[in-house]
């Protein structure tokens, strides 16, 4: 016998009583408030950790995952125990609702947040929509006091954390709040989320802190538990196959029930596992001499060891040779697992499911008889183990045992994107809380980008009330924006929709003097009428002092009455005494009071809107440089007066790699994608265009700085270039390689997700989003 082993197994006995109460099966003994429980005569502390994209990862990077994810079974401590559990649990409604779903706001706008309401809902009643799965790391050990566990505990986390962190796996530890709400949560599913848990108020009014999440009653059969109307059953893992896939755990777990599964590891000393299989090859050869012998005197010189022992001998060999050579521990393993059900009928049905994927993997399931309650104490992250199944592993045959499959990107008030391809689960992403909230949509035409960002658009303006600015190259986003109030700001030669382009505020400009930072705008805009680099230091001059005078009596009038326009300001120039003013007058002559002053005219239409879409379809090659800069201004200048009442403003620019034709765009987005997360600001450009935005370096740069992309069908020369930039590996790239639209990967702050988004077509919002000719007609 392992001394390891024996000295465990005296840790965790204790002695039995009857259970008097609900309370009483509860295992827990104390709590304290850093989440450190004591269940009979060890001290346990639980971790959470993120999943990771094991099951879409190249070969080389599933092997690189598994070798890092044995190292982390290689650095558990000897001297305790760890469970691994992964928890299935049903999202509960009202967390659903409160988390989700659009609050209705009685503004007009109610029955399009009624469409996206269902369109959630009927989601969540889809395939395991409603299924969150989570995962756990719980240890477990024997000390003398609360002191020596606290101690061991923060040692312990930080290798944990260090490890889970070099497989991209994010580990918390969970405070007593947390770790108790996972009990409250599979006991008693049904009940509305409770306040949280105050151990220092329970205790002045005498309550135990078991009352928060035990259950009504609890029954025990003979291989079934009934806790309240609920149905469960304990199953644990028998005979393990020979070979073992790594998508087993994983395959385990996707019935679609509420469903816990655990892991148990016991870790041995290498010198005391190598001392007893040591022991065991001396006694196999003592057996195959002993055999050999008698077969001798027998006269059989030529008998063949049999079989069995051969193996034997063979195994033994090998593990020793694993343990000394080959950097493998030994490991006592366990595999349980229990899952609930409304009825028997579904339970038992349940149970054959479970049975026959263990099958498929040539491994044995079979139910605890007799022992559902001691089941239930090892299965739940107690940090317990009352069930003597244990089996001899090694690291390599422990980490087969994969807790990971897939990532999943769902924060806390976010928005929606989709689902996940794989889990089927929705992918919600606050892009508020990444370190910038910069975005960039890529596809080609028709692949769903402006439907994915008029979605987007369409949650914003439905359930915040941030600006919404939008740069509309191909006039796709009207009809949305008019649908929810905004303005549509048509911007051409001969339309009547006219902005003036020397707007400008008391809160115009940077935290600067107003007329300085418009003395720099207009600099911009002659340079853009005369060419970059060609307006002479005496033009410079002019045009400043052109400008100071132009909003003297402005200012003076506390920024109240009429805003001047760049036809005061052609006349100012007409009046300068130098022959440059008059250069100047005549360059910029087409552009204020030629055919193409659509821009000296006094703005018409309200820029204060807080939803703007900029439609600049038809501006034409002349006009596109001055109505760039004119319109950008305008959009910066919104960003700033946000900003500084607490304002925060999302900005679209459609079709964009047609602004990097243009130096002062290019310049202009280069300088906003840095800056705009310190003004509350976010970004999203879309381009179908891929190839020819990576050609700019500043549009690389802007793409490495970019916390969430969303990337669509792509075409061969844009998937390679991609995955160059973005380390996509060849599995990955098959989820953006001749999909249908709204398919694609979601890169969130470096994790990829795979995802599908088919919106309802038989909805208001449907029709007002799509850009497919034939069904905006039949809107």
């Amino acid at each position: 016998m392992i001394k390891t082993l024996s000295k465990a197994r005296k840790q965790e006995r204790v002695k039995f009583r009857i259970p008097r109460s609900v309370q009483d099966c509860i295992p827990i003994r104390r709590i304290w408030a850093d989440g450190i429980f004591q269940v009979g005569h060890q001290f346990s502390k639980t971790w959470s950790f993120t999943d990771i994209n094991y099951s879409i990862a190249g070969k080389e990077d599933k092997t690189a995952m598994f070798l890092d994810y044995c190292d982390l079974l290689n650095a558990l401590d000897s001297g305790a125990s760890a469970k691994i559990t992964l928890y299935n649990r049903r999202i509960n409604k009202e967390e659903f609702e409160r988390s989700v779903l659009l609050p209705l706001k009685e503004d007009g706008l109610d029955n399009y947040r009624e469409e996206f309401n269902e369109m959630l809902r009927a989601q969540v009643t889809e395939s395991n929509n409603s299924i969150v799965r989570e995962r756990y790391l719980t240890i477990s050990v024997v000390k003398r006091n609360i002191e020596e566990a606290r101690t061991y505990f923060a040692r312990v986390g930080t290798d944990l954390t260090t490890k889970l962190a070099a497989l991209s796996s994010v580990a918390q530890e969970l405070s007593l709040n947390e770790r108790l709400r996972i009990f409250r949560d599979f006991f008693r599913p049904a009940d509305p989320p409770a306040t949280e848990f105050d151990i220092h108020q329970k205790a002045r009014r005498g309550q135990h802190f078991k009352d928060w999440l035990c259950p009504s009653s609890m029954e025990f059969s003979a291989d079934h538990f009934k806790i309240d109307d609920r149905m469960g059953r304990v199953l644990y893992l028998q005979d393990f196959a020979s070979y073992l896939k790594d998508s087993f755990v994983s395959e385990l777990c996707d019935l679609d029930r509420e469903l816990m599964l655990s892991i148990d590891i016991l870790p041995i000393p290498t010198d005391e596992a190598a001392r007893q299989l040591q022991n065991t090859l001396l006694g196999v050869e003592t057996n195959v001499t002993n055999w050999q012998r008698k077969q001798n005197a027998n006269n059989n010189w030529s008998a063949i060891v049999p079989y069995d022992m051969e193996l034997q001998r063979k195994e033994t060999k090998e593990m020793l040779d694993d343990l000394t050579t080959r950097d493998q521990r030994m490991m006592f393993g366990l595999v349980t697992l229990v899952h609930m059900a409304g009825t028997k009928e579904q339970l038992d049905d349940d149970t054959e499911s479970l049975l026959s994927v263990a099958r498929k993997h040539l491994c044995q399931l079979s139910t605890l008889r007799w022992q559902q309650r001691d089941g239930l104490d090892t299965v739940l992250p107690y940090g317990l183990r009352r069930i003597e199944a244990l089996r001899t592993l090694t690291t390599e045959s422990t980490a087969v045992l994969v807790p990971f499959r897939a990532q999943e990107i769902m924060q806390t008030h976010g928005l929606y994107y989709g689902q996940n391809t794989i889990s089927r689960n929705r992918i919600v992403v606050d892009r508020r809380q990444l370190l910038n909230g910069n975005s960039f949509r890529l596809g080609v035409s028709g692949s769903g980008k402006s439907m994915s960002a008029k979605e987007e658009i369409a949650q914003i303006a439905l359930s915040t009330e941030d600006d919404i600015l939008i740069l509309d190259v191909e006039s796709e986003f009207g009809h949305l924006v008019e649908a929810f109030g905004g303005e549509v700001i048509r911007i051409s030669a001969t339309s009547d929709t006219h902005i003036n382009a020397l707007d400008m505020d008391r809160a115009y400009g940077d935290e600067r003097n107003p007329i300085v930072s418009k003395s720099e705008f207009v600099l911009s805009l002659f340079e853009q009428l005369i060419g970059s680099g060609l307006v002479t230091a005496k033009e410079k001059s002019i045009l400043g002092r052109c400008t100071e005078q132009v909003y003297m009596p402005y200012v003076r009038n506390g920024y109240k009455g009429a805003v001047p326009t760049l036809k005061d300001f052609y006349r100012l120039l007409k009046m300068q005494p130098e022959p440059e003013a008059q250069g100047l007058a005549l360059s910029s002559e087409l552009f204020i009071t030629g055919t193409l002053g659509t821009f000296a005219q006094p703005t018409n239409v309200d820029t204060k809107a807080r939803i703007i879409a900029y439609d600049i379809r038809e501006l034409g090659e002349q006009l596109m440089p001055l109505g760039m800069l004119v319109t950008l201004d305008a959009i910066y200048n919104r960003v700033i007066k946000n900003w500084a009442r607490g304002h925060r403003t999302w900005i679209f620019c459609d079709e964009f790699y047609i602004l990097f034709r243009y130096e002062y765009s290019a310049n202009f987005f280069y300088k906003l994608w840095k800056r705009i997360r310190k003004y509350n600001g976010l970004i999203t450009g879309m381009t179908q265009n891929v190839d020819e935005l990576l050609r700019s370096d500043t549009a690389r740069l802007m793409l490495a700085n970019s916390e969430f992309l969303i990337m669509l069908n792509q075409s061969a020369t844009d998937r390679d270039e991609l995955a160059k930039l973005l380390n996509i590996s060849d599995t990955q790239l098959g989820y953006i390689t001749n999909v249908p639209a709204g398919c694609g990967l979601i890169r969130c702050a470096g994790n990829l997700v795979p995802f599908t988004n088919n919106f309802p077509k038989d909805t208001q919002l449907y029709r007002l989003m799509t850009t497919k000719p034939d069904e905006q007609l039949k809107g």
